[in-house]
């Protein structure tokens, strides 16, 4: 049997019930995958596995714009280039809905007691590798993922996230310690971005807490997305600095899916063992 190519008209439908669905779990609130599913089967008359792979094809092109996707929707990049095109236009012309996935709305007080876990920042085993498939997408993908926004970029400029992630790893540096028996270390963590200035190369001023290193410090310095654990991310020359003369104390905290999951992971020094380093701005002088 052909198959039988996505007319736009489908494009749209699929895209907007995606998005549909996306907010819905960004913002916490219950849906139900299976109705949207069957409403969509009889909306363009496409079979359940036609849709569930289009799904997967969207997340696959949020992915590779460093946005969140739908939980359970694991990126399939096999998609169009107009399914690229549709979403990318989408999210140009819907500034509501592309400040919403990128964190934008998201305050100080975007997490509550309850969401701190009693150990502290929940980290992966192990920092995601990079992947391969930024050198394999066409011509034609790679020309409409250059003229959107840089994922690094939109998270620099994002002061609000950035300080909901500092907020978030400050307070659970503190109940860690707590929790560890060592008040006096909880009491001593200090949030040094915002009380002292951005020049210290890190934001967080915390503590071992365990074994014999219990009393030393930890400068930790907190890189805030509400995209996928790959999103790429901007370090300063001062940060990478203080990374080269004091790798045994500094710690770089990647926070991700920030809205959602907050989960995290940590690079220690040096860095660049675990990401690569491209310069993106140069001075000018005359």
């Amino acid at each position: 049997m052909t198959r039988r190519n996505w007319s736009d008209g489908e494009i749209h439908a699929i895209v907007d019930d995606y998005f549909d669905m996306l907010r819905h779990e960004q913002a916490g609130l219950p849906y139900n995958k299976s109705e949207h599913r069957r409403a969509l089967m009889n909306k363009i008359g496409r079979s359940k596995g036609s849709i569930e792979s289009k799904h997967m094809n969207i997340s696959a092109v949020l992915a590779e714009l460093s946005l969140p996707y739908i939980n359970g929707y694991k990126p399939y990049s096999h998609y169009q280039t107009a399914l690229f095109e549709t979403i990318v236009t989408r999210l140009t012309q819907n500034r509501q809905l592309y400040t919403f996935l990128a964190g934008e709305d998201v305050d100080q007080k975007h997490h509550s007691e309850e969401s701190l876990s009693e150990s502290g920042l929940v980290f992966d085993d192990a920092p995601p590798l990079r992947e391969e498939s930024e050198h394999n997408l066409s011509e034609d993908i790679y020309r409409i993922v250059k003229r959107f926004e840089s994922p690094a970029e939109r998270d620099a400029r994002n002061r609000a996230l950035g300080k909901a992630g500092e907020e978030y790893a400050f307070e659970s540096e503190k109940r860690r310690l707590y929790n560890l028996g060592r008040k006096d270390l909880s009491d001593s963590v200090s949030w040094i971005a915002r009380d002292k200035g951005d020049g210290y190369g890190y934001d967080i001023l915390s503590f071992d807490g365990t074994g014999k290193l219990a009393e030393q410090e930890r400068w930790l310095e907190i890189k805030t997305t509400t995209g996928p654990k790959t999103t790429p991310f901007f370090i300063t020359r001062n940060e990478l600095s203080i990374s080269e003369k004091r790798p045994d104390i500094f710690r770089l905290i990647r926070l991700y899916d920030f809205r959602r999951q907050k989960r995290a992971y940590c690079l220690k020094p040096p860095l660049e063992n675990h990401v690569h380093l491209s310069p993106t701005i140069y001075r000018a002088t005359l």
